[in-house]
């Protein structure tokens, strides 16, 4: 996998010898300082679609990597224990695809040690969970102590290579973008970091873009996801699907930028949720990485208007 600095060079020096750079569908003409999402697969995405399944999309999708969800949202991560994890390793290399990350809600920010073993086992380097809940007082004391009480489990993911991405989530800690400021602000250990989730802050692109300038090396990982029309309630589907990019109302240009302005190298996931939970956002595997091709084709084009 190459990292962006490389991408550059090798775009630099086709450039320059004259070679012929064949574009995607889904991707704007390239040149040696363009920037480019790095994609990844959310397994709930396709609902409870067999795993090694889920493995096949993550090419179809332009990703290169796969991030496995628990129940509600998914069960392909309790599949790979129920299937064998060589077994699963097997399907990963057989495809191409690496693993990277485990979604893990279900087990909070403070009962990951076991996870971190796990992720470190299959080759990842991330995890994502929540905070916890806001208290009255003083936000800016209780993200520090936050903090501080993350520290035992930070030291034990920086030692296995593996990071822990908080996202931004409704009615926890770590929500609003006064508690994303603070976090930058505090935040000491490299193994902390955010999983940024538009849909979850208010929906204006200046706000959110300046969000990411602030977290800098902070954001750890980046939902292309908006609000919509919400995800709590069933509706239409095309309502539903509001909350991908390119299908709502945000412009994620401003977005596109921003990221682009520090240089963000990290991975991107279109995402949404479906109502209700653990169904596929669409009737069949097929159908859905079509649907996140879509989104991903809008946000290329939102890289070149962005004219980054």
């Amino acid at each position: 996998m190459h990292n962006l600095s490389s991408r550059r060079k090798f775009l630099t020096q086709s450039l320059a010898a004259g070679a012929v750079l064949t574009t995607s569908a889904f991707s704007h003409a390239a040149t040696a300082d363009s920037f480019k999402l790095r994609y990844m697969l959310a397994s709930s995405m396709y609902g409870k679609i067999d795993v090694l399944e889920c493995v096949k999309q993550v090419s179809k999708i332009g990703a290169t990597t796969i991030d496995l969800w628990p129940p509600s949202h998914g069960d392909q991560r309790l599949q790979i224990d129920k299937i064998g994890h060589d077994t699963f390793l097997r399907a990963l290399a057989d495809a191409d695809v690496t693993f990277e990350m485990s979604t893990r809600y279900d087990l909070g920010p403070f009962r990951l040690k076991e996870e971190i073993g796990i992720v470190k086992k299959l080759g990842g380097s991330m995890i994502v969970c929540g905070s916890t809940k806001q208290q009255a007082g003083s936000l800016k004391e209780q993200i520090a102590s936050f903090l501080k009480a993350l520290q035992p489990h930070a030291a034990i993911a920086e030692a296995a290579g593996v990071r822990i991405c908080i996202e931004n989530h409704s009615s926890a800690l770590i929500n609003s973008p006064d508690s994303l400021r603070y976090f930058a602000d505090l935040n000491t250990s490299p193994a902390l970091g955010i999983a940024l989730a538009p849909y979850h802050l208010p929906q204006d692109t200046k706000v959110i873009a300046d969000l990411i300038g602030h977290l800098d090396s902070d954001l750890a990982h980046f939902y292309a996801w908006e609000h919509g029309m919400g995800c709590h309630k069933a509706m239409p589907k095309p309502l539903e699907l509001m909350q991908m990019p390119g299908r709502g109302t945000m412009d994620f240009a401003p977005l596109c930028k921003a990221l682009a302005e520090i240089k963000y190298d990290k991975y991107t996931e279109i995402f949404m949720h479906p109502t209700p939970r653990g169904i596929p956002i669409l009737e069949d595997a097929q159908a859905v990485s079509e649907e996140i091709n879509v989104a991903r084709e809008y946000l290329s084009r939102s890289i070149a208007r962005a004219n980054v």
